[in-house]
């Protein structure tokens, strides 16, 4: 019982800091020969299949900023690539209202832009913003009006060649435009019930340690 106080510093440090991060980023890749898809839900089921299976030059990880980010640069492969980005992120009661959306990619197959599930922008052309916002069929874009809470903006696509760097941005309101990452700005997600379960159990063993050190003495 010795590491008791030590647990219950543990579980509340979980439930403090589980949702610290502005935003958190996951990118999955696989290989994917697939041509250009008709929908949105096509290239979600499509990528979906390819990135469940990566293989050797591709693969899933957590990114720090959503800037120049490519395959090659992070698992070695420029072609046939099948790409996920799920980018959670909170909104805080102050914030809550218009936000807007945009991600310069290179799909060379196309792609589609989903917000909490669903679909905010879907292109078939062939896709590479050259680093600016300048041409409308080369980027996704999307706006919605968010309420406080958790969100997930997730970008599905697909590219045969040669996996340009891409970015991911959103502005909430009239600020200007940020991307993604953990030094964002963004407040905190609200926690889960599950965070406000560690923190009740940690301070709950605290103070069953407290007592027992206390009755200890008598």
């Amino acid at each position: 019982m010795k590491n008791l106080p030590k647990i219950a510093l543990s579980l509340i440090a979980v439930g403090v800091f589980a949702h610290a991060n502005a935003s958190t980023i996951t990118l999955s890749t696989g290989y994917s020969g697939a041509s250009a898809q008709s929908s949105a839900a096509d290239y979600q089921s499509v990528v979906n299949a390819a990135v469940a299976t990566p293989g050797a030059g591709y693969g899933s990880t957590t990114i720090a900023s959503y800037n120049n980010v490519n395959n090659s640069g992070l698992f070695g492969s420029g072609s046939n690539i099948a790409f996920k980005s799920v980018i959670n992120f909170g909104v805080s009661a102050a914030d809550a209202g218009a936000w807007s959306f945009r991600s310069g990619v290179d799909f060379g197959k196309g792609g589609a832009l989903f917000l909490d599930g669903v679909a905010l922008d879907f292109k078939s052309n062939d896709m590479w913003w050259a680093g600016n916002y300048n041409n409308g069929s080369q980027f996704f874009s999307g706006s919605s009006t968010l309420a406080a809470g958790n969100h997930t903006l997730s970008i599905y696509g697909l590219e045969g060649c040669c996996d340009g760097g891409q970015q991911a941005q959103f502005k909430a309101g009239n600020n200007n435009f940020v991307s993604f990452g953990a030094n964002d700005g963004l407040i905190s997600a609200v926690p889960e019930p599950s965070t406000y379960a560690m923190l009740l159990i940690g301070l709950g063993l605290l103070g069953f340690t407290a007592r027992r050190k206390q009755e200890a003495k008598f």
